[in-house]
């Protein structure tokens, strides 16, 4: 206590205004999900609700510094799941589709600016392309809450917004030649191109031959918080380069992604940055809401009613054009038009360095920001109106008919490991009531004399209809983790009560399932990896018997080490491995000398017999 105040009330102020975030995000996100408008309106609601209107916080720009960080390690994960040959795969998509929508749609705009808003040439090129990125942090996070990123359309979306976070470079290289007194902008942007790629063959060059020995030492030691202070290290610094080199944090984050990609430690870093990516993403939302200027959007309300239709109609007539002609069906390319049709995070910084190099006034930039804003804030609304365009497409859909549904066992998912599941229950006599989300699927068992059901399991209203409580068994077996993901929490939040058998994805799935006291889960390539091991051995000499007791061994070391990491974390039980050949081989020799005794046993018996 000093001078009769508590301590406590002086570090009041410390805390201030994280408690106020907190309660914010905690209060509006799920109500927002309640009603169906999605987290991402509701943290954008807390934000204004706390800044611009309430005026409990103030300074947003500078939280929103620190908070797109959550874009970075959103970036970061999804890096973690492309591997660099499946990003080459995607090369078409991001060179060729994502450089037409920016050249584009940046042009389109460009010249309505100068058109019906009187821009100079330099301000329209800034504001067209600046307004042709769109927001990663709200495409990605969308797709990623429909279960949709591994789609076609996701990836296609993907693709769109990777060229744009690689275009964001050239575009502030650019800023100084358009600047009132751009002297000396060549030499600028000359070394600003081959700083970048230095940064990028620098960090290339890291992460294939340094990060990996990295990890492993410190996977060693056991420390645990250590691991995470190297993720953290790993993000940051390819961020922070990438920041330097003048490219984007985010592609920096990606990039260190993609080349861990294929590391044995993939699944332990996911877990270890999933909790900051979740936090400061809703951060971010909430940064945007707070530094949005209400005093601009009255002054200026009828210019931004007309200006963020036109932004959005402009993206996504353009988007969908586009990703017709790159291929895509109907319903995708509706998806996608849908989904990006709103401003970017990066466009704040485009037009806040065009500000500063007078290529517009402070006035401009700010009425630009609010234009983004109010985009990202409508990002939702469009994805609900491209649902409604995509009715038309009558041969994609099916009508869910729940008729003569309900039986002992619901199992969700008809894919191949469905399809073997179903069969082996049937065979044993057991009704099944299966239902599947893919029309072509459910046409395609029907003509085989299956009875399915379309639907989507993520829906309790399909999961009702199809009669879960009449079941005394649910087994899921669809493809991907987000999906298995959602419709676990839905049945342990709805149907507590519920039995559940789940195809897992991997030991990280695995894990994550037992946490949700899953009764049942079995990794989808497990079984089948311990058999084409059995007759490996089998083909190498061994006998079928001493095979089978070796992976009875191997079977039983992983059920232990899996009991382990449950409660020691990932690397934990790495006693119960075997990295080298074992010598002597286990349960082989064993059995050798057990048959040698048997012999020696028999060989007295016959002796003692015979005197």
């Amino acid at each position: 206590m000093t001078n009769g105040t508590p301590m406590a009330v002086e570090a009041a102020p410390l805390y201030y205004e994280p408690l106020l975030l907190l309660a914010g995000a905690v209060i509006a996100a799920p109500l927002f999900k309640r009603i169906g408008l999605g987290t991402i309106l509701g943290y954008l609601a807390a934000g204004i609700a706390i800044g611009p209107v309430a005026r409990l916080i103030v300074d947003g720009r500078e939280l929103l510094h620190v908070a797109e960080l959550g874009v970075v390690f959103l970036l970061f994960i999804i890096g973690l799941e492309l591997k660099p040959a499946r990003l080459w795969a995607m090369r078409r998509s991001i060179f060729g589709l994502g450089l037409l929508q920016v050249v584009v749609t940046g042009a389109a705009l460009a010249l309505i600016g100068v058109a019906l808003a009187g821009l100079s040439y330099g301000a329209a090129f800034v504001i067209g392309f600046g307004l042709a990125l769109s927001s990663t942090a709200f495409a990605v996070q969308t797709l990623e809450s429909q279960g949709a990123l591994n789609r076609q359309h996701g990836q296609t979306a993907f693709s769109v917004l990777l060229f744009q976070d690689l275009a964001i470079a050239p575009l502030l290289a650019l800023i100084p030649l358009l600047s009132p007194g751009g002297e000396g902008a060549d030499a600028i942007s000359g070394e600003r191109f081959l700083l970048a790629l230095a940064s990028v063959a620098g960090l290339i060059i890291a992460g294939r031959y340094l990060l990996n020995p990295l990890f492993r030492i410190i996977a060693n030691t056991g420390a645990k918080e250590v691991m995470i202070a190297a993720a953290l290290l790993v993000v940051l610094g390819s961020a922070t380069l990438m920041q330097i080199a003048g490219l984007s944090m985010a592609l920096g984050a990606f990039i260190a992604g993609v080349l861990l990609a294929e590391s044995s430690f993939r699944h332990e870093l996911e877990a270890d940055i999933e909790p900051f990516r979740g936090l400061l993403l809703g951060l971010f939302f909430m940064a945007i809401g707070l530094s949005l200027d209400l005093g601009i959007i009255v002054e200026n309300w009828m210019l931004i009613l007309i200006a963020v239709p036109i932004l959005m109609l402009v993206k996504a007539l353009i988007l969908y054009a586009i990703c017709r002609v790159f291929g895509s069906e109907h319903n995708d390319a509706v998806r996608v038009a849908a989904l990006l049709p709103q401003g970017g995070e990066f466009g704040f910084v485009l037009f806040t360095a065009a500000a500063s190099a007078f290529i517009f006034p402070s006035a401009t930039a700010s009425l630009l920001i609010a234009i983004v804003t109010v985009s990202m804030a409508l990002t939702p609304l469009s994805v609900r109106l491209g649902e409604m365009l995509m009715r038309s497409e009558a041969e994609d859909e099916m009508d869910e008919d729940f008729d003569g549904a309900g039986s002992d066992v619901m199992m969700i998912g008809f894919s191949r490991f469905g399809q073997i599941v179903s069969q082996v229950l049937l065979s044993g006599g057991t009704d099944v009531t299966i239902i599947d989300h893919s029309a072509d699927r459910v046409r395609a068992a029907g003509r085989f004399g299956f009875r399915i059901y379309f639907g989507d399991g993520r829906r309790k209203d399909v999961l009702e209809a199809a009669g879960i409580r009449r079941a005394k068994l649910v087994a899921i077996c669809t493809n991907g983790v987000a999906t298995t993901d959602r419709i676990v929490n839905l049945i342990r939040d709805e149907f507590p009560h519920v039995r559940l058998y789940v195809r897992s994805y991997d030991r990280a799935h695995t894990l994550s399932l037992r946490d949700r006291d899953v009764e049942y889960e079995i990794r989808e390539t497990a079984e089948s990896a311990l058999t084409f091991g059995c007759r490996t051995l089998q083909a190498l000499g061994s006998s079928e018997e001493i095979a089978r007791e070796i992976v009875a061994d191997v079977r039983r070391r992983d059920e232990e080490r899996l009991a382990i990491q449950s409660v020691e974390g990932m690397y934990a039980g790495n006693d119960k491995m075997h990295v080298r050949p074992v010598t002597p081989e286990p349960l082989i020799k064993p059995t050798r000398e057990a048959r040698r005794l048997d012999q020696e046993a028999d060989q007295e018996a016959v002796e003692s017999a015979g005197n």
